[in-house]
């Protein structure tokens, strides 16, 4: 039974890598099954006759396994070329150190790959430091007049420096060379005098100007060492930056005079208290030839001092590498930053601080070599082009996996370390050879390198086959035609059917034929190829893969291929210029939904559906009021009563009820409607992620008014009237009471303003007998 459990869980792993990596064939002009294998690494070609439709192109044979299975492949038809991975020379890891034979460090040897382009391979490599390896260490100092107190101390550190090295090895040699600076101005006093006593001190011994000086050639016997650094003297220049790369770049290519052996870990130990002049800094010496890292080195000293610039710190580290030379800058505190900044441009060197008078220099050595030693870093040379090397350390102290270099750390000597070494060529070559090998050893692994562009279809090689009328021979599928005859199954003779037929079929909307780009061949077009050596493709010669958009002038961005205008990216890419990865982290709401299911992202924004609006496609001013669109339902689903009482769970799939749903909601409100029976109906609508998605709850039990009364409503109805009609005499009386008040105010108004005349009336006359009575009183 675990077995059977096992099988069936490797089967479903096989068959989900197939699907992450088979999913994608991007293809272009394809004619051939070599021009399919050549289109992507998971383009498989089905040789399967008749696997084609009439008047369908080839190009349809090349597709992902998947496809043409799902279209009737058979699994034997279909041809796919795999790598192949031999190991030409694989002798074992040195165990120790013998003295018949050279030691082992790097195994394999030597390895032959042969690839399908895009495809990648992965081998192993193995490393193993060998207890005791040989060491050369070259100490290069600064003799400028500021290192006069170190000088001294290191007349007396030969002891030391060789009690230390046998510590490590029992194979131990120490070399002698010193620099100052180019003797010329503005870098060195020119004066004859100052040349040859640069120093200030009158009184003390110095010896002539000079830039870089090889003493001693590596040696293992210490009272030589010895004696040769006690005979040099300080001496002196300028300027505060020195020659150092001068000096580094001729003990690095002079390997025959420094003595350097073949295997053996070759150490420099340069120790100043300046810094460097660098590659163009010779032009204001009027020095203008750049340096060619070569050796030029003639009685001991640099010839080309004053005629040849100081080489730039790319170059030390070129020949560094080459040469298997690693650094150890021991410096003062005051320069300790700007060489740490020179060591982070040179593989394999490490920085060291000196004390004042140089004493703590073996200790430092010691230090960096053990930092050096302990950490082992694969990298490559020679990398042809369109390939690429990808390391993955195996080890207990890795470092991330890289395509330049892969680091392990903290190795002991006698540990057996790996690396994955993974290789892709991403174009057709042939016997392309490149090495692999750690950093500052001399054991290297050879990989030579071939691709397989060509189908082997195992095809029978004659040129009569029945599937081609007899006029031609079965190649992976396809006819080949022999001469005279063309046509898919070689149907047509040149020269003998209808050519006006024929050319129309290659002429799309009755326009140009084959669109000016290629040759209509019986009734079929063959496109020509496009200025730049790809060619035009398409029943009609209508695509090309050159105008595409591009992303950062790259067309496609880079991540994906031009196929007949438009982008098919690779599968972590998309955009119209694949420009962006594949991502909905910028799309994702607080409930951790995609566009709150009502879009598409792209690009890491949501591209919403109709109405709905960005960032997140949350809300829809256009949309409808929910809560009078989703009465009918909530009627429905609640009371089964309403428009949708017949066919509610159709209508109303979309509004569901609030227990049969555990999902997130983007927002919710109460309603208050009234329902077609007039009854108000309280409920609370949940929106959830999708289209017009709603959970409904039913909060309270529908309120419906109660019955008319219709002997309150009658008597309302006849006091209503009579009021009306009180009301309406009133009115009446009061317009005439305002009106009769208006024509009173007129008359009294005319009144006021009536003027009368005072006269004697003509007709009156007086009395003319005044008879008083004596007995009136006047009471």
């Amino acid at each position: 039974m675990k077995l059977c459990l096992m099988f069936l869980l490797l089967l479903l792993m096989e068959r989900n890598g197939l699907c992450q990596h088979e999913d994608i064939c991007v293809k272009s002009v394809i004619n051939s099954c070599s021009d399919c294998i050549r289109s992507g690494p998971y383009c498989v070609w089905c040789k399967q006759l008749n696997f084609t439709k009439a008047g369908e192109q080839e190009a349809t044979r090349c597709d992902t396994r998947a496809q043409l299975r799902a279209r009737g492949c058979r699994m034997d038809e279909i041809t796919s070329p795999q790598n192949n991975v031999d190991v030409l020379d694989e002798k074992p890891l040195s165990v120790s150190l013998t003295s018949d034979q050279q030691p082992v460090q790097l195994s394999p040897q030597k390895i032959s790959l042969r690839l399908r382009p895009g495809l990648s391979t992965t081998f192993k490599l193995s490393f193993k430091r060998v207890q005791g390896y040989p060491v050369d260490l070259y100490y290069l100092m600064d003799l400028s007049y500021s290192m006069k107190d170190d000088l001294e101390h290191v007349k007396d550190l030969g002891q030391d420096l060789f009690e230390a090295l046998n510590n490590i090895t029992a194979h131990a040699q120490i070399g002698f060379g010193a620099f100052v600076d180019k003797t010329v101005l503005p870098y060195t006093n020119t004066n004859e005098n100052k040349l040859q006593k640069p120093c200030d001190d009158n009184n003390q011994q110095c010896q002539a100007a000079f830039g870089y000086r090889h003493v001693l050639s590596m040696t293992a016997k210490k009272e030589e060492f010895k004696r040769k650094v006690t005979e040099q003297l300080i001496s002196g220049n300028l300027d505060s930056p020195e020659g150092s790369l001068d000096a580094v770049m001729q003990a690095a290519v002079c390997g025959d005079r420094i003595g350097w052996r073949d295997n053996s870990t070759r150490l420099i130990v340069l120790t100043t208290d300046a810094g460097f002049h660098m590659a163009g800094d010779g032009k204001l010496a009027g020095i203008l030839e750049p340096n060619d890292g070569r050796c030029y080195m003639e009685n001991g000293l640099y010839t080309r001092s004053l005629t040849m610039d100081y080489p730039s710190v790319g170059q030390v580290a070129t020949q560094l590498e080459k040469n298997n030379i690693q650094p150890i800058f021991a410096v003062t505190e005051e320069v300790e930053t700007v060489y740490k900044q020179l060591s982070k441009m040179i593989p394999k060197s490490e920085v060291g601080v000196l004390s004042l008078d140089s004493k703590n220099v073996v200790q430092l050595i010691k230090g960096a070599y053990n930092r050096l030693s302990s950490k082992v870093t694969v990298t490559h040379d020679n990398l042809p082009d369109h390939v690429r090397v990808f390391y993955t350390p195996k080890c207990e102290h890795s470092g991330p996996a890289g395509d330049v270099t892969g680091v392990c750390d903290n190795v002991r000597a006698g540990q057996e370390i790996a690396f994955d070494v993974t290789v892709t060529a991403d174009s057709c070559m042939r016997d392309k050879a490149f090495t692999i090998r750690p950093l500052g050893i001399k054991d290297t692994l050879t990989v030579t390198l071939s691709t397989t562009c060509e189908c082997d279809c195992k095809d029978p090689q004659d040129n009569s086959h029945p599937h081609c009328k007899n006029k031609g021979g079965v190649r992976c599928g396809i006819c080949r035609c022999n001469e005279g005859f063309v046509g898919q199954f070689c149907e047509c003779s040149i020269g003998e059917q209808d050519e006006h037929a024929l050319r129309a079929s290659c002429q799309r909307h009755n326009g140009t034929e084959c669109e000016g780009r290629g040759d209509c061949v019986c009734g079929r077009c063959q496109c020509h190829s496009t200025e730049s050596g790809s060619s035009y493709h398409g029943d009609f010669c209508q695509c090309d893969d050159e105008h595409c958009e591009k992303y950062q002038n790259t067309l496609c961005g880079g991540n994906g291929k031009c196929n007949c205008g438009k982008c098919d990216c690779v599968p972590d890419y998309e955009g119209s210029a694949c420009q962006c990865r594949v991502s909905d982290t910028g799309c994702r709401t607080p409930n951790n939904t995609v566009c709150s299911g009502r879009g598409a992202c792209r690009c890491s924004r949501c591209q919403c559906i109709e109405g709905y609006q960005p960032p997140l496609c949350q809300e829809c001013p256009s949309c409808p009021n929910p809560c009078q669109a989703k009465l009918d339902c909530i009627e429905c689903l609640g009371f089964e009563s309403g428009v949708f009482k017949q066919n509610c769970s159709v209508a109303c799939k979309k509004v569901i009820d609030h227990e049969m749903v555990d999902e997130f909601s983007i927002s919710s409100k109460e309603c208050l409607q009234k329902d077609t029976a007039g009854c108000w109906i309280l409920f609370k609508l949940e929106q959830m992620v999708g289209e017009d998605h709603y959970k409904a709850e039913i909060l309270r039990h529908r309120d419906c008014p109660a019955p008319p009364n219709i002997t309150a409503i009658i008597g309302g109805s006849i006091a209503s009237v009579a009021l009306i009609g009180i009301l309406l005499l009133m009115l009446i009386k009061l317009l005439i009471y305002m009106k009769d008040l208006k024509e009173y105010q007129k008359f009294e108004n005319e009144k006021k303003q009536s003027k009368w005349a005072e006269a004697d009336n003509p007709l009156f006359q007086n009395a003319t007998t005044t008879v008083a009575n004596p007995t009136f009183t006047g009471e």
